[in-house]
């Protein structure tokens, strides 16, 4: 059993840390807002620390899951932060959906202070971290993957190194521009059904079955007929997701013209009141033009 610290408490963090707790680790936990780590530490029965530095002293793996690059940098650097705790040897792990530069820049300053970093953003939604049941795809060095594995498969469906620091971002990036394509492909044929006058369960009873079916349809496509947006990840959350998509584009010179005409459709969701709506919402944009 391991000595270990949680920074970041949101809909993901909170049941990933009580994962880790449940499992026999040793978890302490901080959040920005203290009160919400106080609750997970009387619900889990973990400790919590005042700062990032104060959580991971004495951690041999410090886990982060957090809004975006700016965050995290808020919990990894100065006086408060997760490096100024750490020991030599230990292990930062990022669950945060962040860019590749990010992974590239924390990685470069861990191993000058004598850290192991991984860059690991997972997929699967509050459900799958609720659940255990995420997919983690990795950057970082094979030695430091291994010695971090057997506690990030507790709660993974799927553990995968993708390569060398940065990959795993660069992997979620790929992940979230086919989401997009996936929701807005489905709204259009649900909405499509619903015009054409189709019993929409009838329709996906046969479609979800051949080629067209997918996690999304399965589980997004009845909910979206019927106007329901609130399961699970944000518009606001796949807009910062889908910037981070764009903007590494640009380096690696990768065309994403769906992606891109889908992100500003999801600024028209914004622009509805719909930021806190699921992504799955895109249908509201063709069901109420």
């Amino acid at each position: 059993m391991a000595n270990l610290a949680f920074l970041g408490l949101g809909v993901m963090g909170f049941p990933m840390a009580g994962h880790l707790q449940k499992a026999g680790h040793s978890v302490t936990v901080y959040n920005r807002s203290a009160a919400k780590a106080a609750a997970w530490a009387a619900k889990h029965g973990g400790k919590s620390a005042a700062t990032p530095a104060e959580a991971a002293k004495g951690a041999d793996i410090v886990l982060a899951c957090v809004g975006n690059d700016d965050d995290l940098r808020s919990v990894v650097y100065g006086d408060k932060g997760a490096f100024a705790g750490m020991a030599k040897g230990a292990i930062f792990v990022d669950h945060t959906t962040a860019s590749a530069q990010v992974a590239r820049e924390l990685d470069k300053a861990a191993s000058e202070k004598g850290f192991g970093f991984l860059d690991a953003p997972v997929s699967g939604g509050q459900a799958g971290a609720e659940n255990g049941q995420l997919g983690i795809m990795v950057g970082g060095a094979e030695a430091v993957f291994a010695k971090a594995e057997p506690v990030l498969k507790i709660y993974a469906k799927a553990l995968t190194l993708m390569g060398p620091a940065g990959a795993g971002q660069l992997t979620k990036m790929v992940n979230q521009i086919c989401i997009a394509g996936l929701v807005q492909g489905l709204s259009e044929g649900m909405n499509f059904a619903v015009q054409a006058g189709l019993d929409t369960d009838k329709v996906l009873s046969v479609i979800t079955k051949g080629a067209a079916g997918s996690w999304q349809m399965e589980n997004r496509a009845k909910t979206m007929v019927q106007g329901k947006f609130d399961f699970g990840f944000a518009v606001d959350w796949m807009r910062k997701d889908l910037a981070i998509c764009l903007e590494e584009a640009k380096t690696n010179k990768a065309r994403l013209p769906m992606t891109a005409v889908i992100d500003q459709f999801y600024a028209a969701v914004q622009a509805r009141g719909g930021g806190r709506w699921d992504t799955s919402s895109l249908i509201n944009l063709l069901a109420k033009p």
